[in-house]
């Protein structure tokens, strides 16, 4: 809605805080940023997806439906990433200079690949934790811890976008927002699936070997 209004120029205050960014990047904290925004791309993202996939499937029996449990979260975000193309292309928002990139980058900007990638495939990792530790008797204490590290991480994935200069502040905006919303429709889905394992605890013969 803000680009129907305004266009998809940048605002005045996303032109300041990537500037700001590019004056305040000292070579450690460079570094570092780059560390922590790999962490939305290529490996990591997608093992995050498997491992949430593989621990929601532990509650299922052996059979085509764990298979199908195990790999909805990988199938999950691939759909969701190509929503997100789809956005992005027909966005078609561009991104900051060039010359203030402290990583390489390609395509359009708007919402950011990286900042959608990570909270979607962390928050799943997140659900599925959470979900384990609750069936396994944990406290709600642990549950919250677990998932206020996963989505943290992810938030500091979007940050570090705006930080290395890649992309302005409402593209990290947009990834958030849209992943928020994949992930509580893939929510809603799960729950209709009568098979699908919920997070109360175990009960005696209720799962595979």
């Amino acid at each position: 809605m803000l680009f129907a209004v305004h266009g998809t120029a940048p605002f005045g205050w996303e032109r300041d805080a990537v500037q700001w960014s590019g004056s305040h990047r000292p070579g450690a904290a460079r570094v570092a940023a780059s560390l922590v925004t790999s962490f939305g791309s290529a490996l990591v993202p997608y093992a995050a997806v498997i491992g949430a996939g593989l621990l929601t499937a532990r509650r299922v029996p052996a059979g085509p439906r764990r298979l199908l449990v195990a790999l909805a979260p990988l199938g999950w975000l691939g759909a969701g990433q190509l929503l997100r193309t789809l956005i992005m292309h027909g966005s078609g928002r561009p991104r900051p200079p060039a010359s203030g990139w402290a990583v390489s980058a390609s395509g359009f900007s708007f919402p950011s690949g990286h900042t959608f990638t990570s909270a979607t495939a962390f928050g799943l990792l997140a659900w599925a934790v959470s979900r384990h530790l609750a069936a396994t008797g944990r406290p709600p204490a642990t549950r919250r811890r677990w998932a206020a590290v996963l989505l943290g991480l992810a938030a500091l994935v979007g940050l570090s976008r705006v930080y290395l200069a890649v992309h302005w502040p409402l593209d990290v905006l947009g990834g958030w927002l849209l992943a928020a919303g994949w992930l509580a429709l893939g929510a809603l889905l799960a729950r209709r699936i009568p098979w699908w394992p919920s997070g109360r605890p175990r009960r005696a013969g209720t799962d595979g070997p």
